[in-house]
């Protein structure tokens, strides 16, 4: 059996099971739509009719909506739950409303059905607030618990089959049940995204900066990039994030690093004021979210309807610290297969309990392993953490009355074996090797 975080050597490093290819949208920009439904709060209130109809649709969107559990109460806001907030943001690869031209794959109905290529459970802490990004590989072998079926039954659970296969077995619901049982952590908002989604959401933002150590190209995605700095939207940064052939070890590792370095790059313009300053970026990202819903590109679960609480999520999120944003995948091992070739990528249990175990108590993380499993990205250096706020001259004089000196929290170091990157990380995409 290889060692968690190794990877077994075979001839063309062909260590992952067979799937179908053009997959694998990125679900992460629906946090976008999150905060773009602050703007529709704050426009009710000052812009009356205008704002009325985009009102009226964000609160149609509840009519499609998936109920995770029937039984449980939604929180009125995300202060009322204690001890944070998890949110399940899926990418699925259906072809449904898809531009075939874009996705030609579409045409051949190779692969029938809809199933989570990219699974991501993201982490809000309580008090003081921060934001975990856990990225689970699409291949990785779980225990999928029988889930419900549009006809009131139930499908059977079954042991180590793919995670990508649980939203194909039963829909959103299901792809939350199954990260549940293996992760211990109960998830009450979830969301799916499709391709098209992806590239009007990346579009409204207005792109987003991502590095390239050296050229790429991929045929697979179609997606050609010239060594250095490039502003990514539309159908360009959706080829960014499904790529994997063209860099780092070919592998779906490679493919989830490359998807950080995006998300980082993302969450530092979010925060530099370039959206969240600009009330007409606002504008479009939030009319372009709910234009997704209307045409079934973008699934939210039932407490994602609530504009309330989705406010809350945003406001909560907007002014985390870089280094306390972390993004992080779901640490694996290779497990040769028996008799044929190839190999089976499994769960590293033990150390994924160091992780959440830190999540539920709230301690900051600190990353010991490296920036990708699968090569695909290369630490290139850090943001410049934001200015100080202003302190007293150093003529005044200390009273009495001076608060303590704050204590340092105690962090948690990581397992080598998990590896990730925070958003103050600067990050560069590896050529295939």
């Amino acid at each position: 059996m290889a060692a968690p975080g190794t990877r077994p050597s075979q001839p063309g490093r062909e260590t992952l099971a067979r799937h179908g290819r053009l997959r694998t949208p990125h679900p992460l920009l629906f946090i976008l739509s999150i905060v773009g439904v602050t703007v529709l709060v704050v426009m009710a209130s000052v812009t009356g009719v205008a704002a009325f109809s985009v009102w009226n649709a964000a609160s149609a969107i509840a009519d499609n909506a998936v109920v995770l559990d029937a039984d449980e109460a939604i929180p009125p806001s995300l202060g009322a739950i204690e001890g944070g907030v998890n949110l399940l943001l899926v990418g699925t690869d259906s072809c449904e409303g898809q531009d075939v031209a874009l996705f030609p794959r579409c045409a051949l109905k190779d692969s029938p059905g809809e199933r989570n290529d990219v699974t991501m459970l993201v982490h809000i802490s309580d008090n003081p607030r921060r934001v975990t990004v856990v990225s689970i590989p699409r291949d990785m072998l779980v225990d999928i618990p029988g889930c419900a079926q549009p006809d009131g039954g139930e499908s059977r659970a079954m042991r180590s089959t793919m995670i990508n296969a649980s939203y194909f077995y039963g829909g959103l619901g299901c792809s939350v049940r199954t990260v549940e049982q293996l992760t211990g952590e109960t998830i009450q908002f979830a969301a799916a995204i499709r391709w098209t989604g992806v590239i009007h959401m990346s579009d409204a933002i207005g792109g987003v900066d991502v590095c390239v150590a050296g050229e790429i190209s991929d045929a697979h995605t179609g997606l050609h990039l010239t060594e250095g700095p490039h502003t990514l939207q539309g159908v360009e940064a959706l080829q960014f994030l499904r790529i994997r052939h063209g860099i780092g070890d070919g592998s779906d590792l490679g493919r989830i690093s490359n998807q950080q370095q995006f998300m980082s790059s993302m969450v530092r313009k979010l925060q530099s004021g370039a959206v969240l300053a600009n009330p007409q970026v606002l504008f479009t990202l939030a009319t372009t979210a709910l234009s997704q819903v209307t045409q079934g590109q973008l699934v939210l679960s039932s407490g994602l309807t609530n504009p309330q609480l989705m406010v809350q999520i945003a406001m909560a999120v907007k002014d985390v610290d870089y280094a306390d944003i972390v993004f992080v995948q779901y640490p694996t091992y290779y497990r040769p297969r028996v008799g044929v070739d190839g190999s089976d990528l499994l769960p590293v249990t033990s150390a994924a309990g160091v992780l959440f175990e830190a999540l539920r108590a709230n301690q900051p993380l600190t990353l010991t392993g490296d920036a990708s499993q699968g090569y695909g990205v290369e630490v290139t250096g850090e943001v410049a953490a934001p200015a100080p706020t202003a302190t007293p001259s150093a003529s005044a004089t200390p009273s009495a009355t001076d608060a303590a000196p704050v204590v340092p929290e105690q962090r948690v170091d990581l397992p080598s074996t998990i590896a990730g990157q925070t958003a103050a990380q600067v990050t560069c995409t590896q050529p295939q090797y």
